[in-house]
Formats: structure tokens, sequence, C-alpha cells
């Protein structure tokens, strides 16, 4: 902007200069030109009538040179050629005036009663001349047949209005340059409050809700000043806000949470004691008390996975990190949940880092179990270390139908569940496979079917950010997804 309204002041000086250059040298020529015009008109006209009156008409050659040199000799030495019929006389017989005296002026002359003047170019130089036919003093006017022509030279009057010229123009550089000053001028003090609005834009898009700009004036760019600092005190007057409802909501979660703990622990122990004589009760009675044992620890699952994602939200998780053999801490995961026969292992040994063991454990927990209730077998988990070996790689895929591109965008979101319809069948641990229908649950128990709570993934991303890394999901290209854990391979003895 800087640069456009600088153009803009000079662009517009400069116009300006012109114009008003080409007025004065318009003004200024005109006025030399009349000037001198006039003053040889009148010079002829009165030195004719002073000289005619001793002529005799009809003049011969020799009267008609006298009285050309005489009219010369009274308006101050210019070539005067005096003319009567075919008789042609010059005051100066070494200049050629054949040139300089047109036919168009010899007619004007000669069919008019006044005096006729015309401006030529005579090899490369302005002349002026000026006709007039010489009257009788009676009272009808009538013309004696003698003209007389004068041939003054404009080259000082040339001289004059270029000497002119060129000083309007040299006085252009300066106007121009004091055009630009001003423009810098007026450009700093013009851009000055919309840099320093612009640093507050800025700032304010990174989050600083407290930055501002100080209005001075009253003036528009004032008025854009106020306005910015009335929409910073609403976005943080609402951001403040929001914060506080989530911290309402973070808190209402990890307190509900918090006090389920204690009933559902009891509920477990009386649904694990039904569930032990289920085999003594009724048909009917026992597969009740099986399905309260399983809701209930599904309940119990949940509340733990709210617990964790509050302790998330609340930045209060911290990592237990040693040095692990992430080979071990897989094959063990598996193992623990029985899912040994079922997946396919590919595991790289000495794979050293340092980790939180049974934060790993959650994550392998979690894309394995998806995998094994959404996807369909078999069910392979691969661990390796990337080409610069500087990431360990953990890679879980099967090879069901896979994930749809709007559910890979969300997968990872919290309580984010796909068409129930399109989930594994609760029947069976190896029923009829289908797309992945929700975001998982924490892996802690196992393979067990129906929909999750949708927070599984979502804990595992958490987890794996917790050590650095990432999850990303991606589809195989003959079906199938593929969920990519990325830890940073650290081999310290330091913990985190």
């Amino acid at each position: 902007m800087r640069v456009r309204l600088v153009v803009t002041f000079v662009v517009v000086a400069l116009i300006s200069a012109v114009t008003a250059t080409a007025l004065a040298y318009r003004d200024a020529r005109t006025a030399v030109l009349q000037r001198t015009q006039n003053a040889a008109v009148n010079d002829l006209r009165e030195r004719v009538g002073v000289v005619a009156a001793d002529v005799d008409l009809p003049p011969d050659e020799r009267t008609l040179a006298r009285f050309a040199s005489k009219v010369s000799e009274g308006i101050g030495a210019r070539i005067v050629v005096a003319r009567y019929q075919d008789l042609s006389a010059t005051s100066d017989t070494l200049a050629e005036t054949q040139g300089r005296i047109t036919a168009e002026l010899r007619a004007a002359v000669r069919a008019g009663s006044g005096a006729r003047f015309q401006r030529v170019e005579w090899r490369g130089e302005p002349y002026l001349v000026v006709g007039l036919p010489v009257t009788y003093a009676d009272g009808d006017r009538r013309t004696s047949g003698l003209e007389v022509f004068a041939i003054t030279a404009l080259r000082a009057e040339r001289d004059d209005t270029a000497a002119l010229l060129d000083s309007v123009r040299a006085g252009i550089v300066p106007v121009v340059v004091l055009a630009a000053v001003l423009a810098l001028l007026a450009a700093g003090t013009v851009l000055r409050p919309v840099r320093k609005l612009g640093r507050a834009t800025r700032e304010l898009a990174t989050g600083d809700l407290g930055s501002r700009v100080a209005v001075r004036g009253h003036d528009e760019l004032a008025d854009l000043a106020r306005t910015f600092n009335e929409t910073a005190d609403a976005l943080q007057a609402s951001d403040a806000e929001l914060r506080a409802q989530e911290a309402k909501a973070r808190r209402f979660v990890a307190d509900v949470s918090h006090e389920l703990r204690t009933p559902l622990a009891a509920m477990t122990m009386v649904a694990t004691v039904l569930e032990e004589d289920a085999d003594q009760l009724p048909p009917d009675a026992a597969r009740a008390a099986r399905t309260v044992g399983a809701e209930t620890a599904r309940l119990s699952r949940l509340v733990d996975d709210l617990m964790e994602i509050s302790r998330f939200d609340a930045k209060a998780v911290r990592l237990n990190a040693s040095v692990t053999d992430l080979a071990d801490t897989v094959r063990a995961s598996l193992a623990l949940r029985g899912w040994t026969d079922r997946v396919t292992a590919e595991l790289r040994e000495g794979v050293r880092a340092v980790v939180d063991r049974r934060r790993v454990d959650v994550i392998v927990a979690n894309l394995v179990g998806n995998a094994l209730r959404h996807g369909a077998p078999p069910v392979a988990v691969t661990l390796a270390v990337d080409d610069g070996g500087e990431w360990v790689v953990l890679e879980v895929a099967d090879h069901g139908p896979g994930l749809a591109p709007e559910a890979r965008e969300r997968v990872f979101d919290r309580f984010y569940k796909a068409d129930a319809a399109r989930t594994r069948s609760t029947d069976t641990d190896s029923g009829d496979s289908g797309d992945r229908a929700d975001s998982g649950d924490s892996g802690d128990s196992g393979d067990s079917g129906g929909q999750g709570s949708g927070l599984g993934m979502a804990i595992a991303l958490e987890n794996a950010r917790l050590h650095g890394g990432t999850i990303e999901v991606s589809q195989q290209p003959l079906g199938g997804a593929v969920f990519t854990l990325r830890l940073p391979l650290r081999t310290g003895e330091e913990g985190e």
C-alpha cells in the first residue's frame, strides 16, 4: 500500500506539473507572439503612412526600391518588400523573400483593405510576415495598387519561450521529489495505524485474545480500531465463557465418573457372584445374571475411559517411562487378552525405547481389539523401525471392507460411532465381517462384542501424542483398514 500511495502521489504531481507547464507555455508563447505581431503591424502601418505620401504613382522600379528602403529604416531595419503590379523591390537586395511571402498572404493583401499577417517556417527558422495595401487618403479608401510586406524574424521570441519551457520543465523534478517525500510522510501517517491493526489481528489469530490497538482521533481508521477492540472484547468474553463451560463439563464428567466407581464396584462384585452361580439358576435367571455381569463390566470400562479422558483434558496425565522392549510389550498385550492365536505378529526383535509400558499396552489393545471386532481375519501386527532409525512403527491391518472416507476422518473423534448396522455380530467372536462401526474402546476388555463407548481410539491417540507420536489410518489396496502407530525411538535411560 505504501508503494501504491507514493506512486499515486507522484503520478498526480507529475500530471499536474505537466499540465501546468503546458498551459503556461501555451499562454506565454501566445502572449509573446501576440505582442510581437501587434508591434509589427502597428509599426508597418505607421511607417507606410508616413513614407507613402511622397511616392508618385505609378512608381517605377527605382521609386519602388527607395520606398522599400525608407519603410525598412523606420521599422527597425526589417526586410521590406514593395510590390506594384508586376514590379517588385526589396530593401535588402541580397535577401531571398520568395519562400517567405506565400501566395495565400499576397492574395489576402490584394483582396483586403487592412493589414494581414502570417507566421511561416523558412529554412528551420520562424518568421512573421505582415502585408499591407497602400490606400488613398480620400473618403472611399481606394487602394493604390501598391503593396508592402515586412518580414520579421521570430528567433528571439522562440528562444524566449523555449527558455521559459526549460525553466518550467526543470521545476518538475523538485515538484515530483517533493510529492514523493510528502507521499512517504502521508503513507507513514496513514499506514502506521494500519500496521498496528494488522499486528494486533495476527496476535489475535494466534490466540492472544488480549491484543488491542490504541484509538486516536475520530477518522475512519479510529472507527476501525474501535470496532476491532470491540470485536476482540466480545471474542475474549465468549472464549472465557466457553472455557468456563468446558471446564465445568470436564469437572462434571470427572465427578460423575468418580462417584460411579463406588456403586459400580459393589455392582461388579454382586454380578461376579451371580455369574459364578449362574449354572445353578433357572435358564432365564442365568441369562439375566450373565447379561447383568457383561453390562456391568461394560459400564465399568466406560467409567474408566471417562476418567482417563478427563485426566487428559486436565493435563494431569504423566508418563511413567522406562527403557522397554517393544516386541515383548506387544506379545504380552496380545497374550493377556488371548489374541495370540488370532493375530499374525511380525515383531522386530531388539527394538528398545523409552516408553510407558502400560500406555503402549492400552494403544495396542485398542488397535488390535478394534481390528478383531470390526475387521476381518487375518489381522496382522507388524513392528519395525523406519529407514531413518528415528521412529518405531507399529501397524495393525485387517482384511475387512475397511473404513469409508468420512469414517476415516472421524475415527479418532470422541464418542464417534458409524452406522450400528455395520458392526460385527455380538453373538460370536468369529462372526461375519463388516465395516468398522465405531472408534473403539479401551482394549482392557479384550474382544468383547457390541458397540464400544467410542472413546477407545481417542484414548489411544492421546497416549500416542503423550509419547510425542501419532496414529494414522489408511486403506489397503485390496480392502481392509491399516492403523499405523509411530513413536519416537528414544533410547535414553531417563524417564519423562
